[in-house]
């Protein structure tokens, strides 16, 4: 018996996000041959992107487009997605293990009834069935789950599974949804979105991390410069943040960002349990520290024990040099 499986693509500033293309790779990768892969778009203005997710794997593709669905709104995009599950009638949705896919998931599960393993990192075959990779303890320990039974629901951890090569001659089914906008118990009043022109700090692929070893919001400075030579964004643990050397948008972890760039440098952070669950999935970690002892350095790939206000300027130099 052949299985459909959804992916709720999402886009940013009327792009698709790189996240969008994962979770339709790991869909596929769970998918059994005869089962069918879709996805679904909503908002405003996306009808032109459905052709992206063709090309990356999709065999098909809901389009929900509506001035009302510019903005994420919980009540609105549920809606939304609900029509399109009743149009679809799929197995299984896949998800961003994003701020929209931590939120729309839960719902959707809820109203399916469906099992729900979040924030994977890997999925593959075995047995027949999809089984799933996902970091607990902090990135200490690594599980893996699989469903007994449909309907299931799960996110995907950004930047974790390989992209499929996208094949632009591929031809795939387009299908508007129609959408009534329903009557909301909330409403978005305003958006205020930042204009830094800075990297997006969930989208880097280099991220620059500062703790309490900055000693003040002037100690960010050279990772900012470093930031600046590698194309990167800049961070910070909660505890940089509590002490005031940074805004708390830049905060990663248990309670921050979670990111999983090619490269994260921690600059000056102990190593929390707390901050590690925010970056323990990057690709490599690189620690800077005085303190030979500090808990970054066991799960960091390479170490550096010295003063980052030493170390970080001729890491500055040397790459500008190299690049």
């Amino acid at each position: 018996m052949s299985h459909s499986y959804l992916v709720v693509a999402e886009s940013k500033g009327g792009l698709l996000r790189q996240v969008s293309f994962e979770t339709i790779a790991a869909a596929k990768t769970a998918a059994e041959d005869g089962d069918h892969v879709a996805a679904v778009l909503i908002g405003s203005g996306l009808s032109s992107l459905a052709g992206e997710l063709i090309s990356h794997g999709a065999d098909k593709v809901y389009v929900v487009d509506h001035a009302g669905l510019a903005n994420y709104n919980p009540e609105a995009y549920s809606k939304a997605l609900q029509s399109v599950i009743g149009a679809a009638l799929p197995d299984a949705l896949l998800f961003g293990h994003t701020a929209i896919g931590k939120d729309l998931a839960p719902r959707t599960a809820a109203i399916l009834g469906a099992g729900q393993i979040s924030d994977i990192t890997g999925v593959e075959q075995k047995d027949g069935r999809a089984v799933f990779t996902r970091p607990i303890y902090a990135g200490k320990a690594i599980e893996k789950k699989a469903f007994t039974s449909f309907p299931w629901v799960v996110t995907v951890r950004p930047s974790n599974i390989a992209v499929q090569e996208a094949q632009e001659d591929r031809s795939g089914e387009v299908v508007n949804i129609a959408y009534e906008a329903p009557s909301l118990r909330t409403v978005i009043l305003e958006v205020v979105r930042k204009t830094s022109g800075k990297i997006d700090l969930a989208e880097a692929k280099v991220v620059i991390s500062g703790g309490r070893g900055v000693k003040s919001p002037g100690g960010f400075k050279p990772l900012e410069e470093l930031a600046g030579v590698l194309g990167g964004a800049v961070g910070a643990s909660r505890g940089a943040c509590d002490a005031g050397y940074c805004d708390y948008a830049l905060q990663i972890g248990q309670t921050g960002k979670v990111v999983t760039p090619e490269i994260y440098i921690a600059c000056g952070i102990s190593g929390a349990i707390q901050h590690l669950a925010g970056m323990s999935g990057s690709r490599v970690i690189i620690a800077i520290n005085k303190d030979p002892e500090a808990p970054i350095f066991k799960v960091a790939d390479y170490g550096i024990v010295g003063d980052l206000f030493e170390v970080v300027p001729l890491l500055t130099e040397e790459f500008r040099k190299a690049l």
